[in-house]
């Protein structure tokens, strides 16, 4: 998404879709953003612009926003064809969208929906061509890319798990981070050996007027607390990739989380 946030000028403004207390910080934009959910976040700091709200309704003029960013919301509407018809009135006519969503034939999102019981995930995306289709057609906004995303289970962090902790979170490590780093691990060796897909998560969309080129590549450095995607080739530019008996590591540029190091 940071390919449209980064090109936005300061006057135009950018819709948070679905984001509670917000899905990207506001520093990476030099754009206004406005979050918006159905449920007002209980830690707002004062500064954010956030608006509680329905997303099949949305609270605004048509042709409002330069962007709209539905960062992990969409697979929670329930009536999804109206969100997008909403979207398509609000953004403007050389605007952009980023969508990501989960492919509900993963591991991860099964782990997910077994681990919160459903997730308030109502919408199983199992197509990237057909979920950009619908997407594009429902919209009216032509679809530029599509960037594969990998999981590190970060949801099942201890650190970002809700409390009391949930039972099941025992059997899959309770949330230790070492039980993470060993699944990040591995799993990323079991895909390049095998061409399984026991790391992959969902999909990232980019549609409109999107001028910055977009990286197309499957970042398979994803942290384990804070879930941020990074390139192996800047994790190396930036020295942060160095070996601990004889693997290799990095830490979290975000969050300084120590991660198992993986070549995209």
């Amino acid at each position: 998404m940071h390919e449209i946030l980064r090109s936005l000028p300061p006057e135009s403004l950018v819709l948070d879709l679905g984001s509670a207390e917000g899905s990207f910080p506001q520093t990476v934009t030099s754009a206004s953003v406005v979050r918006l959910d159905r449920v007002s976040p209980s830690n707002r700091d004062g500064r954010t612009l956030f608006v509680q709200a329905d997303a099949a309704l949305l609270p605004f003029p048509d042709q409002t926003f330069a962007a709209v960013i539905s960062n992990h919301s969409l697979e929670h509407f329930d009536d999804l064809v109206t969100v997008l018809r909403e979207i398509r009135r609000v953004i403007s006519s050389n605007g952009c969208l980023f969508v990501a969503v989960p492919d509900a034939s993963t591991l991860t999102d099964k782990l997910y929906r077994w681990l919160a019981s459903g997730g308030g995930h109502v919408n199983a995306f199992v197509s990237a061509d057909e979920t950009a289709a619908v997407i594009e057609r429902v919209t009216g906004l032509p679809h530029v890319a599509t960037r594969a995303l990998c999981s590190s289970l970060s949801f099942l962090n201890r650190r970002n798990a809700p409390r009391p902790l949930p039972r099941r979170l025992l059997l899959l490590g309770a949330g230790y981070e070492w039980s993470l780093f060993l699944y990040v691990w591995l799993s990323r060796r079991l895909d390049r050996l095998l061409n399984t897909r026991t790391s992959m998560y969902g999909w990232g969309f980019y549609f409109g007027n999107v001028v910055e080129a977009i990286d197309k590549g499957t970042w398979v450095n994803v942290c384990i607390r804070c879930g941020a995607g990074s390139p192996s080739r800047g994790l190396i530019k930036q020295g942060l990739v160095p070996s601990f008996l004889g693997l290799r590591i990095y830490r979290c540029p975000h969050c300084g989380a120590t991660n198992p190091f993986a070549n995209d």
